[in-house]
């Protein structure tokens, strides 16, 4: 491939925030070796930040610290610069190194958010779970909006069974991106492993409304297809535990209303199923298993 070509691939890998850090350390190491870099203007900066990720993820550190130098001699003192040399860090010294290093930056610069992050995922990675709360937590009262903290302090309830935290985590990540179906089936699957079924299923309707074709679209002629699939797998759990334990349609932490047509919604689930893993109209590998499926649904 030619150096052109390298370079093309490469910015389309930045532009579309792809890692693949063998394809990208493949190429960018050949751009290197040609000095191919020498004429990208300003790009070669992120371009040097893209390979020296990449070169870490692979081991190849000595690549890495070629790439953090020439970063290190055009912008000494980056934040940036050095939160990319806190990761080279963490590559080859023990982690409390790399959360002593990061510690003494935020001490210099309590804003820096990326070396703010990195100190909370070592904190993660060294089974200090508490703590990272306890840090993410304030980190987040810093920057509400971070959607990714939130689902971050999602994850690491959900990881320690506290199921109920990590649906309030969710619930402001709904705030502030309501409009992302994935959010909100993310919020419906934990909201049924908390065992509160009537939000659960509110939320897997909400994603078959945000996501099952158009609205003007008769629902007997579209095909289910994504995660729309796997919300009418939600509604169909929700209703079958329901019919088997009424109780449950009741129990809601939430204070979420007890559904109504409990058994319409269970029949339409199995037909939006049906129609799902059917053979007709269907792409990809959808339609395999559809026996093992067609059985489920039926089975009371």
């Amino acid at each position: 491939m030619s150096v052109h070509s390298a370079l093309e691939e490469l910015a389309k890998y930045r532009v579309q925030n792809r890692r693949a850090s063998q394809e990208v350390f493949e190429k960018g190491t050949s751009v290197l070796q040609k000095n191919g870099y020498s004429k990208m203007g300003d790009e070669v900066w992120d371009f040097l930040e893209q390979l020296a990720l990449a070169a870490i993820d692979v081991g190849r550190l000595d690549v890495a610290d070629q790439c953090l130098q020439r970063l290190s001699d055009k912008f000494p003192q980056s934040p940036r610069v050095d939160c990319l040399a806190g990761i080279r860090l963490e590559a080859s010294e023990p982690p409390e190194t790399a959360l002593k290093y990061y510690s003494e930056l935020l001490e210099a610069d309590p804003t820096n958010v990326a070396v703010w992050k990195r100190r909370i995922s070592v904190l993660r990675r060294m089974g200090q779970t508490e703590e990272a709360i306890s840090e993410l937590s304030q980190y987040l009262d810093t920057f509400y909006t971070d959607i990714e903290g939130w689902l971050e302090l999602a994850d690491i309830y959900a990881c320690c069974n506290q199921y109920d935290y990590s649906l309030q985590a969710l619930s402001h990540t709904l705030l502030l991106a309501p409009q992302n179906p994935v959010y909100v089936l993310q919020s419906a699957e934990t909201a049924y492993t908390a065992g509160d079924l009537p939000l659960s299923l509110k939320m897997f309707l909400m994603v078959v409304d945000m996501t099952d074709g158009d609205v003007t679209e008769f629902l007997a002629e579209s095909t289910p297809l994504g995660i729309t699939v796997r919300a009418w797998y939600g509604v169909k759990l929700c209703a079958r535990r329901m019919s088997e334990n009424p109780r449950v349609a009741t129990t809601s932490a939430s204070d979420a209303s007890p559904p109504k047509h409990l058994g319409l919604l269970d029949e339409l689930a199995t037909e939006r199923l049906r129609v799902a893993y059917s053979s007709a109209g269907q792409k990809g590998d959808i339609a395999q298993g559809r026996g093992i499926v067609f059985l489920w649904v039926a089975s009371p």
